[in-house]
Protein backbone atom coordinates (compact mmCIF):
# COMPACT_ATOMS: atom_id res chain seq x y z
CA UNK A 1 0.00 0.00 0.00
CA UNK A 2 2.62 2.60 0.84
CA UNK A 3 4.29 1.92 -2.45
CA UNK A 4 0.86 2.22 -4.54
CA UNK A 5 1.08 5.81 -2.49
CA UNK A 6 4.83 6.61 -3.20
CA UNK A 7 3.81 5.59 -6.57
CA UNK A 8 0.88 7.27 -7.49
CA UNK A 9 2.68 10.51 -5.53
CA UNK A 10 4.97 10.67 -7.85
CA UNK A 11 3.15 9.93 -11.14
CA UNK A 12 0.40 13.28 -9.94
CA UNK A 13 4.26 15.68 -9.45
CA UNK A 14 5.37 14.35 -12.46
CA UNK A 15 1.56 14.87 -14.45
CA UNK A 16 1.72 18.66 -12.81
CA UNK A 17 5.31 19.32 -14.44
CA UNK A 18 3.93 18.18 -17.69
CA UNK A 19 0.25 19.59 -17.14
CA UNK A 20 1.66 23.82 -17.19
CA UNK A 21 -1.04 24.88 -15.80
CA UNK A 22 -1.53 28.97 -15.78
CA UNK A 23 1.32 30.56 -16.74
CA UNK A 24 1.41 34.83 -16.15
CA UNK A 25 3.81 36.95 -18.26
CA UNK A 26 6.91 37.16 -16.03
CA UNK A 27 7.97 41.07 -15.62
CA UNK A 28 10.40 41.91 -18.01
CA UNK A 29 13.84 42.47 -15.92
CA UNK A 30 14.36 46.48 -15.25
CA UNK A 31 18.06 48.22 -15.57
CA UNK A 32 20.26 48.31 -13.02
CA UNK A 33 20.13 51.52 -11.13
CA UNK A 34 22.90 53.49 -11.36
CA UNK A 35 24.88 54.57 -8.32
CA UNK A 36 26.50 57.79 -10.03
CA UNK A 37 24.87 60.99 -8.68
CA UNK A 38 24.55 63.41 -11.79
CA UNK A 39 27.34 66.23 -11.70
CA UNK A 40 25.61 68.68 -9.20
CA UNK A 41 26.29 72.32 -9.05
CA UNK A 42 24.95 75.55 -6.90
CA UNK A 43 24.74 78.72 -8.70
CA UNK A 44 25.28 81.74 -6.62
CA UNK A 45 23.76 84.39 -8.75
CA UNK A 46 24.23 87.35 -6.76
CA UNK A 47 28.13 86.56 -6.91
CA UNK A 48 28.65 84.65 -10.27
CA UNK A 49 29.61 82.12 -8.92
CA UNK A 50 29.29 77.88 -9.13
CA UNK A 51 30.22 75.72 -6.72
CA UNK A 52 30.76 72.03 -6.92
CA UNK A 53 27.90 70.03 -4.85
CA UNK A 54 28.92 66.18 -4.77
CA UNK A 55 27.78 63.34 -2.64
CA UNK A 56 30.93 62.48 -0.06
CA UNK A 57 32.04 59.31 0.35
CA UNK A 58 32.93 57.18 3.19
CA UNK A 59 36.53 57.35 2.01
CA UNK A 60 36.83 61.19 1.97
CA UNK A 61 34.98 61.38 5.64
CA UNK A 62 37.66 58.76 6.62
CA UNK A 63 40.49 61.11 5.61
CA UNK A 64 39.17 64.16 6.96
CA UNK A 65 38.69 62.61 10.59
CA UNK A 66 42.31 60.61 10.02
CA UNK A 67 43.99 63.74 9.15
CA UNK A 68 44.93 62.43 5.51
CA UNK A 69 43.68 63.14 1.52
CA UNK A 70 41.69 61.50 -0.53
CA UNK A 71 39.22 62.66 -2.99
CA UNK A 72 37.14 65.78 -1.53
CA UNK A 73 39.16 66.24 1.43
CA UNK A 74 42.85 66.23 2.77
CA UNK A 75 45.36 68.53 3.45
CA UNK A 76 45.74 72.55 1.64
CA UNK A 77 48.15 71.12 -1.63
CA UNK A 78 46.09 68.48 -2.40
CA UNK A 79 42.99 70.62 -2.03
CA UNK A 80 44.61 72.75 -4.54
CA UNK A 81 45.30 70.40 -6.63
CA UNK A 82 42.10 68.55 -6.64
CA UNK A 83 40.43 71.67 -7.57
CA UNK A 84 42.96 72.57 -10.68
CA UNK A 85 42.39 68.91 -12.17
CA UNK A 86 38.56 68.75 -11.50
CA UNK A 87 36.60 68.28 -14.67
CA UNK A 88 33.21 68.35 -13.07
CA UNK A 89 29.77 69.60 -14.55
CA UNK A 90 31.22 70.05 -18.33
CA UNK A 91 33.59 72.77 -17.16
CA UNK A 92 37.78 72.58 -16.34
CA UNK A 93 38.23 75.67 -14.70
CA UNK A 94 37.65 74.93 -10.82
CA UNK A 95 39.33 76.67 -8.35
CA UNK A 96 40.07 76.54 -4.41
CA UNK A 97 37.67 79.68 -3.61
CA UNK A 98 38.31 81.99 -1.45
CA UNK A 99 37.42 82.94 2.35
CA UNK A 100 35.55 85.58 1.56
CA UNK A 101 33.29 83.60 -0.96
CA UNK A 102 33.05 81.02 1.34
CA UNK A 103 31.68 82.85 4.67
CA UNK A 104 29.25 84.68 1.72
CA UNK A 105 27.92 81.48 0.53
CA UNK A 106 27.33 79.96 4.18
CA UNK A 107 25.82 83.13 5.13
CA UNK A 108 22.69 82.64 3.30
CA UNK A 109 19.42 81.45 5.20
CA UNK A 110 18.76 78.10 4.78
CA UNK A 111 21.26 75.10 3.21
CA UNK A 112 21.91 75.95 -0.29
CA UNK A 113 23.93 72.52 -0.90
CA UNK A 114 22.71 69.38 -1.37
CA UNK A 115 25.78 67.74 0.11
CA UNK A 116 26.37 69.27 3.12
CA UNK A 117 29.57 68.84 5.73
CA UNK A 118 29.09 70.78 9.06
CA UNK A 119 32.82 70.71 9.41
CA UNK A 120 35.58 73.16 8.46
CA UNK A 121 36.65 73.49 4.55
CA UNK A 122 39.62 74.65 2.44
CA UNK A 123 39.95 78.21 1.36
CA UNK A 124 43.08 79.44 -0.69
CA UNK A 125 43.72 82.89 1.52
CA UNK A 126 46.45 82.65 3.83
CA UNK A 127 46.65 84.32 7.41
CA UNK A 128 49.67 84.39 9.53
CA UNK A 129 52.81 82.25 10.49
CA UNK A 130 51.89 79.81 7.22
CA UNK A 131 48.70 78.96 8.12
CA UNK A 132 45.37 79.76 5.46
CA UNK A 133 41.69 80.16 6.46
CA UNK A 134 39.42 77.61 6.70
CA UNK A 135 36.02 78.24 6.95
CA UNK A 136 33.51 76.35 9.34
CA UNK A 137 30.42 75.71 7.25
CA UNK A 138 27.51 76.02 10.75
CA UNK A 139 28.30 79.35 11.77
CA UNK A 140 30.39 80.72 8.56
CA UNK A 141 33.43 81.89 10.56
CA UNK A 142 37.04 81.66 9.12
CA UNK A 143 39.95 79.70 11.27
CA UNK A 144 43.01 79.76 10.96
CA UNK A 145 44.81 76.04 9.93
CA UNK A 146 48.17 74.19 8.94
CA UNK A 147 48.53 73.21 5.29
CA UNK A 148 48.96 69.89 6.30
CA UNK A 149 45.39 69.47 8.22
CA UNK A 150 42.66 67.55 6.75
CA UNK A 151 39.57 69.31 5.89
CA UNK A 152 37.20 69.35 2.98
CA UNK A 153 37.02 70.34 -0.37
CA UNK A 154 34.53 72.19 -2.37
CA UNK A 155 35.36 73.36 -5.33
CA UNK A 156 34.09 77.13 -7.47
CA UNK A 157 33.98 78.72 -10.97
CA UNK A 158 33.27 82.38 -12.04
CA UNK A 159 30.13 82.25 -13.96
CA UNK A 160 30.64 86.29 -14.71
CA UNK A 161 30.79 86.93 -18.29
Amino acid sequence: MKSVLIMWGMAMSFGLLLAGGNISQVAPISEPVSNCSPDETYIEHDAQLMWQDQKYTDKEDGAYKRNRSYGKAGGLKHAVDYCKRLDYAGYNDWRLPTSDELVHVHKKPGQVFRYFRGDDFWSSTPTVENKYNVVYTSDAYRYPRKPSQSNYIRCVRCIAK
